[in-house]
């Protein structure tokens, strides 16, 4: 359909409420780091909206406000510091490769704000996996010191790179968990601030912007897996003197720690690449948390999370192929009680006009017809008598 109104934007109320859900993210990560996390957002929603306009003009149509979705969620993902060029790389490849080359809004396979993660993920190694850091804001630094015990702040003098918490956690080293919570550790801008994570996901799940089960299946894929190789003592820094209080702690840590919470709330529930079916959303949701702990307990990344959603996103159209369909409740119909002649047809429910009414007109019709025949009869009885 051509453009005809002066927006560029195809106006689309669910995406809105994704980004609402989003911005809190952002006010905590310019309250911790300043206005560096402001810059690489905002570029990052230039340089993606511009692609897909150019994409769209050539067919005459707007823009999707799911790219701003891509745009906020790409740019979030990202550590304070990384190099402008990197984030406009990133972020074109998202919208193009990720989105465009399908087809454009709502054709798309794979999550396009995880596409052009990944791709900078493998692209540029050490931007992801050492992390570029940064001294922490005035207030930011003053916050950390009095809830976070100065740990973090002593790291973050300068511009540095620094131990993630999931390269801590494979050392047999536990970080502090309230600082896990709060998002006082090296990592992406969006994805430390847990208690604001859990908000966004009630707010979502309570305006059915997203879909509980694909985030509880996530975290649940997740725990289980932690628990069974903890367990059996096959977790990495963790192999001996095992005990529950211990294991509690390691299963919280590796929950906080990194993309999981910050996936499982805001891209496992992408409707676009992900599974329809109620069955199938459970499988995929478990799928997504269980690759990504296998990747991050065995493999040569600390990180598995977008390897899992691009896994995920691949087998999601087989699920709902595979899956059956869920079975429609039938509700069984019990006579009506035909409504008495006196009865005021205004207080007959509105469910059950129409069936009283067409009681209503055959009690009538049968009433004419009995009428018509002792007229009748009535009639031949005086042409007899006659």
């Amino acid at each position: 359909m051509p453009n005809t109104s002066n927006s560029i934007f195809q106006k689309q109320p669910i995406m809105r409420r994704v980004c609402y859900a989003i911005t809190p993210l952002l006010a905590y990560s310019i309250f911790l780091y300043g206005l560096r996390p402001l810059l690489q957002v905002a570029i990052s929603f230039i340089a993606g909206i511009l692609v897909e306009y150019i994409f769209e003009k050539q067919k005459q149509k707007k823009v999707s406000e799911a790219v701003l979705v891509t745009c906020y969620l790409y740019g979030l993902s990202l550590p304070p510091l990384l190099p402008i060029w990197m984030n406009i790389v990133g972020i074109a490849f998202s919208v193009f490769i990720g989105k465009c080359v399908f087809g454009g809004f709502g054709r798309n396979v794979y999550n396009p704000a995880m596409t052009g993660r990944l791709f900078i993920y493998l692209s540029f190694p050490s931007a992801l996996t050492t992390l570029y850091w940064r001294q922490l804001s005035p207030i930011g630094r003053a916050f950390s010191e009095t809830i976070g015990g100065g740990d973090y702040t002593a790291q973050a003098v300068d511009a540095i790179t620094i131990a993630t918490p999931l390269v801590s956690l494979r050392d047999g080293i536990i970080p502090p968990l309230t600082n896990l919570f709060l998002g006082l550790r090296s990592g992406s801008m969006g994805e430390g601030a847990i208690f604001l994570l859990v908000i966004a996901a009630i707010y979502m799940i309570a305006n059915k912007t997203a879909d509980f089960r694909l985030i509880v299946s996530t975290l649940i894929g997740a725990v289980l897996f932690l628990v069974f190789f903890y367990t059996i003592g096959a977790m990495p820094g963790f192999k001996e003197n095992l005990n529950l209080r211990e294991g509690l702690q390691v299963i919280l840590a590796y929950l906080m720690s990194g993309s999981l919470l910050y996936v499982a709330v805001f891209m496992s529930t992408d409707p676009i690449s992900g599974p329809n079916k109620p069955l199938s959303k459970w499988i995929y949701g478990f799928l997504i948390g269980a690759v990504t702990i296998l990747i991050r307990l065995f493999s040569g990344f600390p990180e598995g999370v977008s390897f899992a959603v691009m896994i995920g996103n691949t087998f999601a159209c087989l699920l709902d192929e595979v899956t059956p369909k869920a079975k429609k409740k039938v509700l069984k119909k019990t006579p009506k009680e035909i409504p008495q002649k006196t009865q005021d047809s205004s207080k007959v429910p509105a469910g059950k006009t129409s069936s009283a009414v067409a009681t209503a007109t055959a009690l009538i019709s049968q009433e004419s017809a009995i009428n018509v025949l002792d007229t009748s009869n009535n009639t031949n009885k005086n042409k007899g008598t006659s």
